[in-house]
């Protein structure tokens, strides 16, 4: 028999990530996603997750999930245009258009599909879309999907954006610029008001990744179009349902129209069966909370500013962080790993993130403060990370 099913070319691969010495094994959680959870066997202080509120495990949401089964069954059944359209699907899509302050939102199964579906969606053979050198991988995927041209302008420069506008914009019919509302591995926000201007000085769209500042930025993390105040002014206005909403989806707000062309045209929605009951239902849950106090969102950024001013004093580096993402950047790879692997056997989990993440040599460990943290629980991390810090020679 051949060989060929060894697939001896993958396995080639896999020997030169164990010897580059960025093989890695899955971590498991044994518990919910909480601010302590007990990893491989360990009980630690999660300091890695996205779940900003503590929603993942709230029992208003666990109540609606279950409430949502029982009432719609385990699954959909179906994609969206043929028989998965639920109304508990399009409960939450009205609820999220009048949470976002839009005309209309529309679900996918996914914040990753958003970026995958919609872009290719608006965009076509003649057009350009224009994105900020550290968008999220999401979009990158989702732009070669597009038959578009695209450009890329230097990280929130506005001379960069300019430039690129100016010399391109007689060359195409549509152009699209993309950012992130909150850059996922620096924590720094998008600089939107001057994004939007250039905008509509050049007649161009555009379109924000706000997987980061939903439920973290604006009125109860109404996200960073809030934040703000560019409301009708952000064409494509994308919304995870898995970071701070704690559950899993994502959504694009909008315009009716935006809504009408992507019912006809995002690929994974049309090809691919909708968000479980479960889900739609701990996610209206979700939306409800925040609707009803911002005493979560208050919480959040009351522990980030603790966690962020404590470590400032200690002498880390937590780079131009503007929100509760906190990065301690090291700088070697190597060193990065060993700080993130010595943080956890002192009982805190942070990942490290090195390279092709990040560029080299600003290997960094991402701390996610949750509104679920005590300050108890944020006094012992930064306890570690002195020791950790000291004994390693970085503080």
């Amino acid at each position: 028999m051949s060989n060929v099913h060894e697939l001896g070319f993958l396995k080639e691969k896999i020997q030169e990530l164990k010897d580059q010495g960025v093989y890695r094994e899955l971590p498991v959680l044994e518990t919910p996603s909480e601010a302590e959870v007990i990893l491989n066997g360990k009980k630690v202080i999660n300091l890695s997750s996205n779940n900003y509120l503590g929603f993942s495990n709230h029992p208003r949401l666990k109540k609606a999930s279950i409430e949502a089964v029982e009432k719609y069954g385990a699954g959909a059944g179906a994609v969206r245009t043929i028989i998965g359209n639920m109304k508990i699907h399009e409960d939450l899509e009205a609820l999220l258009a009048k949470f976002k302050r839009e005309e209309a939102a529309f679900i996918y199964q996914s914040g990753f599909n958003c970026n995958a579906g919609t872009i290719q969606a608006v965009t076509e053979a003649g057009d350009l879309i224009v994105s900020d050198e550290l968008n999220h991988a999401s979009i990158i995927d989702g732009t070669r999907l597009s038959k578009a041209d695209r450009a890329i302008y230097k990280h929130s420069n506005m001379d960069s954006l300019e430039e690129v506008l100016r010399e391109n914009r007689d060359k195409y019919k549509n152009i699209m610029i993309i950012t992130d509302g909150v850059f996922s591995m620096d924590g720094d926000i998008a600089k939107l008001p001057e994004i939007v201007e250039l905008a509509e000085k050049y007649e161009a769209m555009t379109y924000v990744d706000d997987a980061h500042g939903s439920g973290v930025l604006g009125e109860s993390g109404r996200g960073t179009v809030d934040h703000f105040n560019l409301h009708g002014r952000v064409d494509f206005s994308i919304g995870t349902l898995s970071k701070a909403i704690g559950v899993v989806g994502g959504y694009v707000a909008g315009s009716q129209t935006m809504y009408d062309w992507l019912n006809h045209r995002a690929r994974p929605v049309l090809f691919s069966t909708t968000m479980t009951p479960a889900s739609a239902g701990a996610i209206i849950e979700a939306i409800k909370m925040l609707m009803e106090s911002t005493e979560y969102t208050d919480k959040l950024w009351e522990n980030s500013r603790y966690f962020k001013e404590k470590l400032g004093g200690l002498g880390f580096n937590t780079g131009n962080s503007q929100t509760p993402i906190t990065p301690v950047i090291i700088g070697d790879e190597a060193k990065t790993m060993e700080f993130s692997k010595k943080l956890m056997n002192n009982g805190v989990f942070v990942s490290g993130i090195v390279f092709p993440t990040v560029p080299k040599g600003t290997g960094r460990v991402r701390c996610m403060v949750t509104a679920a943290h005590t300050k108890t629980q944020l006094d012992e991390a930064v306890r570690v990370f002195e020791l950790v810090g000291k004994e390693m020679g970085i503080l």
